[in-house]
């Protein structure tokens, strides 16, 4: 079986917890280009802290941004699709009101935040593109949303199980996400797998968290990382090392290349 297609998660898998990318990650991942195969990022953060890390690889494959809402055009950044959420705005935010949290509203026209903080100033020096407002969001005019993240310091399914007929909703240790329902990673990489002509048993898929779970068991060869849940390593094919002993290159040089020219993986 020909793999013509890896997708990689990253934050917890092609970075460190530094935020940067490996030489060894790298060299992997321009070996496999040189081999014909295309490499995506396919990750949960908007387009302009995702193009920088994008450059830096040379990647010329369109960018799946905001866990699958967003798809990037590699040269223009661009949006190539998006896909909207949309929830009863007022409960929204009367209900995180009660709860101490953050909430952070990534829309087409930019990031609104309840307030600032390390991750979000990150983002700023990263992507050069400050949030559109920092407030009561109640009283922020913003539309066209793409992705909601409420991050309450601890997992809270009681109360993202609130907007679970309204979105689609990611958990996460320290909080959840809101997506337009059957958004996912796995529904943008099916949607360039169709303009590609490429199957899903030709893929590769390697992630580490929650909003992994679906393009991992749906790809013909889906990869946790060794830093994955338990509940993430479960739904995989195999896992690999942690994203800090460069795990995405130890898969790619241990099965991609042998793979890639004997057709069998």
């Amino acid at each position: 079986m020909n793999v013509r297609a890896v997708f990689i998660d990253m934050d917890g898998t092609l970075l460190k917890a530094s935020n940067e990318i490996s030489r060894r990650n790298k060299e992997a991942i321009y070996k496999l280009i040189n081999q014909g195969v295309q490499v995506f990022l396919a990750t949960g953060r908007h387009y302009e802290v995702t193009a920088p890390y994008h450059k830096e690889i040379g990647l010329r494959t369109p960018m799946i941004c905001l866990n699958g809402a967003s798809i990037h055009d590699a040269e223009s950044g661009r949006a190539l699709q998006m896909n909207t959420v949309r929830l009863n705005e007022e409960r929204f935010h009367q209900m995180t009101a009660e709860h101490p949290c953050n909430v952070m509203i990534h829309t087409a026209n930019g990031l609104y935040c309840k307030k600032t903080d390390e991750e979000i100033d990150y983002w700023t020096k990263i992507g050069q593109c400050p949030p559109q407002y920092i407030g009561d969001l109640r009283q922020a005019n913003y539309q066209d949303v793409l992705k909601y993240s409420v991050r309450t310091g601890i997992s809270s399914p009681e109360l993202s199980a609130y907007f679970k007929n309204e979105a689609e909703v990611i958990n996460w240790n320290d909080g959840f996400e809101l997506l337009a329902p059957n958004v996912s990673k796995w529904s943008a990489i099916k949607s360039l797998l169709r303009k590609l002509r490429i199957s899903p048993l030709e893929v590769v898929t390697i992630g580490d968290g929650p909003n992994d779970i679906e393009m991992l068991r749906q790809a013909g060869t889906g990869v946790a990382m060794g830093n994955a849940s338990e509940e993430i390593k479960t739904v995989a094919d195999f896992v690999t090392g942690h994203h800090e002993n460069d795990g995405l290159a130890e898969f790619i040089e241990h099965y991609l290349y042998k793979s890639y020219k004997s057709n069998v993986i």
